[in-house]
């Protein structure tokens, strides 16, 4: 057919150009006859059963669901295990530099108790608070030597002797 056309168009020259151009009028005529009158239109309602219907299992679908899911469970334990490392090396420094201060405070405490006692070991001052408590110097047989006393390596069983009574003032 289309050999037909293309030769009568190749014959006729202008009758295939006119034949085309008239049908064109009458379909765009037929067109515009259609388009006129008040179309309404109506819908009606179907109600539709699909509650017997079974959707098939996707297999691919719920399997690169699971991939997925694992995917994001490997990311979130990294994520997790990273940022619960990171935190817990800055609690450690935190914990260093407080134990490091707690050290420099008792170092200071120590030399602090040094420094007391040996202001309150000082001959001089040990003698004084004496006289001024009413102790008198030794006598010489208020010198007791331990090792003397302690001649032998036999348990001694611990007495106690009381000094001589002073003698009342008259």
């Amino acid at each position: 057919m289309a050999t037909t056309y293309v030769a009568g168009y190749l014959e006729g020259g202008r009758s295939a150009s006119r034949q085309i151009e008239e049908r064109n009028v009458r379909m765009y005529a037929a067109q515009q006859r259609l388009k006129r009158g008040a179309t309404l239109e109506v819908f009606f309602p179907k109600r539709i059963d699909n509650s017997r219907l079974v959707k098939a299992p996707d297999t691919v679908r719920i399997r690169e669901m699971r991939m997925f899911t694992a995917a994001a469970a490997v990311v979130f334990t990294l994520v997790m295990i990273y940022g619960w490392q990171h935190f817990s090396s800055i609690e450690l420094g935190y914990r260093v530099e407080a134990k490091k201060q707690q050290v420099e405070e008792l170092r200071e405490q120590n030399r602090q108790l040094r420094l007391t006692e040996a202001e309150l070991s000082q001959p001089e001052r040990i003698d004084q608070m004496a006289r001024a408590m009413g102790l008198t110097d030794r006598q010489p047989d208020q010198v007791v030597r331990v090792s003397a006393v302690v001649s032998n390596a036999a348990p001694v069983l611990a007495q106690a002797t009381l000094p001589p009574a002073p003698m009342a003032m008259r």
